[in-house]
Formats: C-alpha cells, sequence, structure tokens
C-alpha cells in the first residue's frame, strides 16, 4: 500500500470515528401497542430528525415494547440503562416508572403520562428535578364528559372501563368521580387489569350504564374494539378519551392528537441532547384540542351528534 493510499485510509477511519463520537443514542420505551401510543412515537421520531438527529443517520434509535407486562416493561428498562443511551423516553406511565426505578442517572423523558407527580416521577411540574421531565396528557375530564351528555342528553348512569393497577388511570377515574355528579351522573367503574378481561369488564356494565367512557388506560385502549362491541350489542354510547379511539368506533372524543403529544416530547429531547438538564425543564401539557365524531357509531349505539357539534369537528368518520 501506497504512503497515499495509507494516508487516505487513516483519513477515512478518523472521519469515521469522529461520525461515530458525534452520534447519539436515544432509546424508547413504550408500554403496549395502541394507535395513540404509536402516534406519540413517530411524533417524537419526526422532531428529533427535524432537529437533527435522524435515525440511521445522525442518531441511534433503540425501541422496546412491553406488550402491556410490566414485568417486561422493568427488564426493557434495565437492558436500556445498561446500555447506557444520552436519553430514554418512556411512552406511558408503567414504562416511566420502570426507568425511573432503574436509574437516577440518564436522562428520562416522558411521554403521555397523566399524573406525573402522582405517579412519584417527578416532584413537581415546574420544577422536576433529578433526571426526569416530559409530557403529560391529562385529559381535561370536565370538557370530556360535557361532551358526552351533550350527545347522549338523558344520560344519568356513567359506566367506565380502567385498570386500577394503572396510576394514569386511578388518577382520571377520580376526576371523573368529581366531575360526574356535577353533570348530574353517577359513576360505576369496571376493572380489567389486562386487555384479555376488558370484555368482560364493559359487559358487566350492561343494564347499569346510559353511556361507557374510557380514559386514556392504556390496558382497556389497547382492547378498544371490546367496549365498542358491547356498545354496539347493548345500545350503549361509546366515548374516549383520546381522538384515535374515535376511528376505532367510539361516538366521539375531544382531546389532543398523540402525534403532537410526541413532536412535543421529540423536542424537549432534543433539548436534552443538545446539554440542556431534565431536571430544569417544566413538565408541559398538551393545550391544542379537537373534536372527532363518527356518525356510523353514533347511529349504531342508537344516539345522534347535534349538526353544530359536526360541523366544528376536526374530523368526521362516516
Amino acid at each position: 500500500m501506497t504512503l497515499k493510499l495509507v494516508a487516505a485510509a487513516l483519513a477515512a477511519l478518523m472521519l469515521n470515528g469522529a461520525a461515530i463520537a458525534a452520534e447519539k443514542h436515544v432509546a424508547i420505551t413504550q408500554i403496549v401497542e395502541h394507535p395513540a401510543l404509536d402516534a406519540t412515537r413517530k411524533g417524537v421520531k419526526d422532531a428529533l430528525a427535524k432537529a437533527g438527529y435522524e435515525a440511521g443517520k445522525t442518531l441511534k434509535w433503540s425501541y422496546e415494547n412491553a406488550q402491556g407486562n410490566g414485568a417486561t416493561a422493568s427488564q426493557i428498562a434495565k437492558k436500556f440503562v445498561g446500555e447506557a443511551p444520552d436519553v430514554i423516553v418512556a411512552i406511558a406511565t408503567p414504562s416511566a416508572q420502570a426507568v425511573a426505578a432503574s436509574t437516577r442517572d440518564i436522562p428520562l423523558v416522558f411521554s403521555a403520562v397523566t399524573d406525573p407527580v402522582g405517579a412519584k416521577l417527578v416532584k413537581s411540574w415546574d420544577k422536576p428535578g433529578g433526571n426526569i421531565t416530559g409530557v403529560s396528557d391529562l385529559s381535561p375530564i370536565a370538557l370530556h364528559l360535557k361532551l358526552v351528555k351533550d350527545i347522549a342528553k338523558n344520560a344519568k348512569r356513567l359506566g367506565v372501563v380502567s385498570n386500577p393497577g394503572e396510576a394514569n388511570s386511578v388518577a382520571l377515574v377520580n376526576l371523573i368521580k368529581q366531575e360526574g355528579p356535577k353533570l348530574g351522573m353517577t359513576v360505576t367503574v369496571a376493572a380489567a387489569t389486562k386487555s384479555g378481561e376488558v370484555l368482560q369488564a364493559a359487559r358487566s356494565l350492561v343494564g347499569k350504564v346510559d353511556a361507557i367512557y374510557i380514559p386514556t388506560d392504556n390496558t382497556v385502549v389497547s382492547a378498544f374494539e371490546a367496549v365498542v362491541k358491547v356498545g354496539r350489542d347493548a345500545q350503549i354510547p361509546v366515548f374516549a378519551g383520546d381522538t384515535d379511539s374515535v376511528n376505532r368506533g367510539a361516538v366521539a372524543a375531544l382531546g389532543f392528537n398523540y402525534y403532537d403529544v410526541g413532536v412535543q416530547t421529540g423536542e424537549m429531547v432534543a433539548k436534552i441532547l443538545a446539554g440542556a438538564k431534565p431536571g430544569d425543564i417544566p413538565v408541559s401539557l398538551v393545550s391544542k384540542l379537537e373534536l372527532y365524531v363518527n356518525l356510523k357509531a353514533a347511529k349504531a349505539m342508537g344516539v345522534s351528534i347535534p349538526d353544530a357539534m359536526i360541523a366544528s369537528a376536526k374530523k368526521v368518520f362516516k
């Protein structure tokens, strides 16, 4: 090999080493697959690419899904901590709690977490402290229940299916119990600790409720079609806390686009990759609300959506 070739080879190795050194590593863990959380993950990836961190080029992107299993979420968290990425992104409360229990050093950015203080992820919304911050998907429950009443006008008994093992769901159920009576509705909760129990839990509400509301509970949303089946069979209108569930058969939902939640999360991750400390970044909420309605689902479940509401909807499924 000539001296010129040796020099060129060394230069190539040096450039390649610099590229590897410049590459950042983001590891993302998600508790379960369903449209809302999948959209969140895509938003994170797209926001990072826009900031110059493109997967496969300037970013190493690792992704694992726990398939709704808490023990698996813990295993994924420990695996990622062992790999020592620059940032770990945890989508949904159980995954965030698993990572938080595994490291106090690696920056953790959570996404789609309802109550980060209640879940003991951060000390406060404004000053999270430590190695953790993120984006909350706390639902505007009062507005959601008003939507139920505006469509199912005679509803006096509201049914909710939730997993009592999910901290985010517990927080939402408590809010539903507070807000329901203000609108003249009693609240009955049916528990489903895993996706395979959702159908039975929904069926247990038949004859006891006039409408069903499904909060942003990852266990229940992952099996949302089971609730829709019960709603159609029993003529009980089903409402959702996330807009992605409307296309899956909910009558309506007033919420935010989870892709936007992911984008907001990705922008936060980019700041940390650039040197910001997570504990100094306030936890943020998503303020933009959109109305989605499903006319076919409404007809199948025995209710009608007011024309003015249809006209104001961001998306109308027919």
